[in-house]
């Protein structure tokens, strides 16, 4: 039998006991409504039945149990968790994915911030974007701190002439990262599986997949820009299932935020994370030492992956997804190693 998570199935409901009293029922029936009352903002009329249950000899343990249950609706911790504090920080339009619309129109300042003044990235190809429709695009992983998704979704809402919504698919142990996990999410990052790439798709939407997934992130610097194992070339058989352009994306910049000079693993299980980092600043510098380096950025968006002549059926052939998955893999690499070439400075371009 499954777990229950706080609620039950009627059909696994317990087979109903003994019947209730009536003095019983009837102090239930009072502190009942005393509490809708008091959810609904209202005082309702039933002090007269409390009054009446409390005058019953019987009864006289219910005037502690409703007074109890005020005392608790008035409590700082019940107005913080279920009153109007509550309702105050938690959006009514999060959707299926966690994605929340007033939290991210308060911090898209700071995310337009990061992209145009502080990153200063220069964005090239944003025309080989479709207009509508699904699309998925693969880009590399970089940077400690991840900030490659929210760059792009910040850079496609900006630039593209059809201010197009894009969703990133982000590896599991982001979202168990306090703070950063949440804020994520909140912002567009969704957990990365087939299922959850296939539902944004079937809504017509713009998905980021990085396909290097934590090996991409976790590169140390001397290994910068060299584009790791490709998976198992999930991400093709979502393009073929799903009929879905391909765009290849290089992002020239994100190495250089936070150096990674070298990475403590044999200790990350115990803080749930895949690795620590050791750069230039961190943990030197505590918190602090993760603020990333002021680098000039450059998203490059390549020619769509042509995908034509196959259909849903080809995701299950693993000698076509192979050979796909290497040509956009060399895709990317030759762009970001272009992109590398041609800057004259990590600083300034």
């Amino acid at each position: 039998m499954p777990p229950h998570f706080g609620w039950s199935d009627p059909l696994d409901a317990p087979a109903p006991g003994p019947s209730v009293s009536g003095d019983v029922a009837e102090q239930i029936r009072a502190l009942e409504a005393r509490l809708d009352g008091l959810i609904r903002g209202a005082r309702p009329n039933t002090e007269a039945s409390v009054r009446d249950a409390a005058e019953r000899p019987a009864q006289t343990a219910d005037v502690p149990i409703v007074s109890a249950a005020e005392d608790l609706s008035q409590s700082p911790y019940f107005e913080k968790q279920w009153g109007r504090d509550a309702r105050r920080n938690r959006g009514e339009e999060v959707d299926d994915f966690g994605l929340d619309p007033p939290y991210e129109e308060r911090i898209r300042p700071l995310s337009e911030f990061l992209l145009r003044r502080y990153f200063r990235t220069k964005i090239d190809g944003i025309k080989n974007i479709p207009a509508n429709g699904r699309c998925l695009l693969v880009s590399n992983h970089s940077g400690t701190l991840p900030l490659d998704g929210l760059m792009l979704r910040t850079a496609l809402r900006l630039e593209h002439p059809s201010a197009r919504e894009l969703r990133w698919l982000a590896e599991d142990f982001l979202f168990y990262l306090p703070f950063a996990g949440v804020f994520m999410n909140r912002v567009g990052a969704v957990r990365a599986c087939q299922e959850n790439a296939e539902r944004l798709l079937e809504k017509e939407l713009l998905v980021a997949a990085f396909p290097e997934g934590v090996q991409g992130i976790k590169k140390l610097y001397r290994e910068r820009y060299r584009l790791q194992r490709f998976g198992r070339g999930g991400y093709i058989r979502l393009a073929l299932r799903m009929q879905a352009p391909l765009i290849p994306c290089a992002i020239v910049g994100a190495e250089e935020t936070n150096p990674l000079l070298y990475r403590i693993e044999y200790l990350a299980g115990l803080v749930g994370l895949p690795y620590i980092p050791v750069t230039p600043t961190f943990p030197l510098l505590g918190p602090l030492g993760l603020l990333p380096a002021p680098s000039r950025w450059r998203i490059r968006f390549g020619e769509p992956v042509s995908l034509d002549g196959h259909g849903p059926e080809a995701a299950d052939d693993h000698v076509l997804v192979g050979r796909l998955s290497e040509r956009v893999r060399a895709t990317i690499q030759a762009m970001l190693e272009t992109g590398v070439r041609e800057r004259r400075s990590v600083w300034f371009g």
